[in-house]
Order: structure tokens, then sequence, then C-alpha cells
């Protein structure tokens, strides 16, 4: 089963229903919900999803969503040598810089799936975007 690490911004354009970004991230959900793919996320994802979510909505459906999340993903804890490679990472975002680092915990991990990738330059694994991910996915499964 393939191994997608997803930037926050994916799973907010889930959430949010941000188009035309949702339909391609609705189709990475999918693939997990039919065992297709594994998806794993950063622990910062789950309070930056749900600061964004709740000022759209209220904190109890923020709370609900995170609830709901946290069946389909996989989350990587943030530790002290994360933070670490992050700070010194030369990464113009640092948001961006942990969560590759968290990426990176992920053995055998097929990509890391963002719709920044101009923020992502010289990484050592591919950097899609959600429909990139989900095309390779559909003629490339592991």
């Amino acid at each position: 089963m393939d191994r997608v690490f997803l930037d926050t911004n994916i799973v907010i354009d889930f959430f949010a229903a941000r188009k035309p970004f949702s339909e391609h991230a609705m189709d990475l959900f999918q693939m997990a919900n039919n065992d297709q793919i594994e998806m794993y996320i950063s622990a910062i994802t789950v309070n930056n999803a749900y600061y964004v979510l709740k000022r759209f909505s209220s904190h109890n459906r923020a709370v609900k969503t995170m609830d709901w999340l946290m069946k389909w993903v996989k989350v990587v804890p943030v530790t002290d040598s994360i933070i670490r490679n992050a700070i010194s990472s030369g990464f113009k975002d640092f948001e961006d810089a942990i969560q590759y680092y968290s990426a990176l915990e992920v053995k055998e991990l097929k990509s890391f799936v963002t719709r920044n990738i101009k923020d992502f330059k010289k990484t050592k694994m591919p950097i899609l975007t959600s429909e990139e991910a989900v095309k390779l996915i559909l003629n490339h499964p592991i």
C-alpha cells in the first residue's frame, strides 16, 4: 500500500472544500477509505487545521472534524530532532520545514503532497500536488 504524507494545506483544502484544490484532496481521502493508500500528517497539522477551520465554524465542529481526521491518518510526532533539523534546514517557511522533516520519519513514503511545491526545493523525496499524487497512485500502484 502506498504511503503519502499530506501537508496541512491539503487537509484544509479537503475539509474547507477549497475549490478547485479540494477535488484531488477528496480523491486522496477516498483512496484511503478504499485502503489504497496510508495517509500521514505531522502533529502540527492537527492544531493548524483546527485553528483555520474554527475560524469558519465553531470549536465543537472543528474538534469533531479533527476527530474524524484522526480516523484516516497516522500522525508523526514532532520530536526534538525534527525541530533541530527544521531550524538548520534553510527552509524559508519554518512550518514547511517541520512537516518535511516529519515526513522523512515515515519509512517507504511514496510522496509528500502539498499545494506549494515551490516551497520544497532540494528535497530527498518526491514532492507532488494532490492531482499529481492521485495520477501517480492510480497509474503506478505498488
